[in-house]
């Protein structure tokens, strides 16, 4: 298999991180690739550094436009690729050199019924340092139940396309900026290739996802609403997984309730606590009777503490050796 692969890299004031996503998408072991990065209204250098790398690698290109949502930006890339795979790579997350070598070997073992293989991600820190190994989802085939439930795959950065399969989706999803809600577009997309092809998985974390406070992800009522209005969407031509996503949905609030407790943002907790009362009281009622005295109080104490979580590194990302 000698495809072409079109690695889409949506970016807005991406300076920080860029280069070296660029660098990890250009040390790919297989080296057929287009790499396309769409500059979403930057004011930062993240053009300059792009056009840079460009320079000493003919397969990098920059796409500029004025801003519109990484959703957007994601369907400008595809656009302007060639390819017959679609990788999306987020400009701060990162790739192990076989990711792609690997990924199509999946492909090739699996036949034309599979439209995307993804792998598992180490989570790692804004100086590329892994600070978990947890991520190991096993679902395979038809994966769509699996799906409505949670995103397993976890981030916008690990998939493998087949663009013929891509292109009988709506793409990624620009509606959901416009309508308060971003944060969902990779899930929304996943579920919708699932519904018409089979999945893939490399078991091996073969993507750095990186875990910041400004990330996208950590605006956790955008991605409640994100999560909702995704739903609302799909949920009319799959009335059968209406339990699976109303599930989904609480497990979702859990965890990011949780983390906010973690992290100590009360204004988070606050907030997502009243999400969760809305949106089913008795889910919340028992999730708050479920803990013990002892445990609650440590959360409480906890949350007034000043200070944040701190990873333990667990390493370096790019050092990762997952084989």
């Amino acid at each position: 298999m000698d495809s072409t692969v079109s690695v889409i890299i949506p970016a807005y004031n991406a300076s920080r991180t860029i280069g070296e996503t660029l660098r990890s998408a250009s040390a790919q072991t297989y080296g057929n690739l287009e790499i396309i990065v769409v500059d979403d209204g930057s004011r930062d250098e993240t053009p300059e550094i792009v056009r840079a790398h460009a320079a000493t690698d003919s397969r990098i290109r920059l796409v500029t436009q004025a801003n519109a949502g990484v959703a957007a930006a994601r369907n400008a890339g595809v656009a302007a690729s060639h390819g017959e795979f679609i990788a999306p790579l987020d400009s701060d997350d990162l790739w192990h050199p076989a990711k792609i070598e690997r990924q199509l070997q999946v492909f090739r073992d699996g036949g034309e019924d599979v439209g995307l293989v993804y792998t598992w991600f180490a989570l790692i820190d804004g100086q590329s340092r892994v600070v978990q190994l947890r991520h190991d989802p096993r679902y395979e085939g038809d994966v769509l139940a699996a799906l409505a439930y949670r995103n397993f795959i976890g981030n916008g950065s690990s998939a493998l396309i087949r663009r013929d399969v891509f292109d009988r989706t709506g793409g990624y999803d620009p509606s959901l900026r416009g309508r308060g809600g971003q944060g969902c577009e990779d899930w929304k997309l996943y579920f919708e290739i699932a519904a018409i092809s089979q999945f893939g998985v490399v078991p091996a974390p073969m993507t750095g996802y990186r875990d910041l406070d400004d990330n996208m992800s950590s605006d956790v009522l955008q991605m409640l609403r994100s999560r909702d209005l995704c739903t609302a969407d799909l949920l009319p031509a799959h009335p059968q997984l209406a339990k699976a996503f109303r599930s989904g949905r609480n497990r979702l609030s859990r965890l990011l309730f949780h983390r906010a407790i973690r992290l100590g943002r009360k204004q988070d907790v606050a907030r997502l606590g009243l999400s969760i009362v809305r949106y089913d009281p008795l889910f919340f009622a028992a999730m708050v009777g479920s803990l013990p005295i002892s445990a609650f109080k440590g959360v409480i104490g906890r949350l007034w503490r000043s200070g944040g979580y701190q990873g333990q590194a667990a390493g370096d990302f790019a050092g990762l050796n997952p084989l």
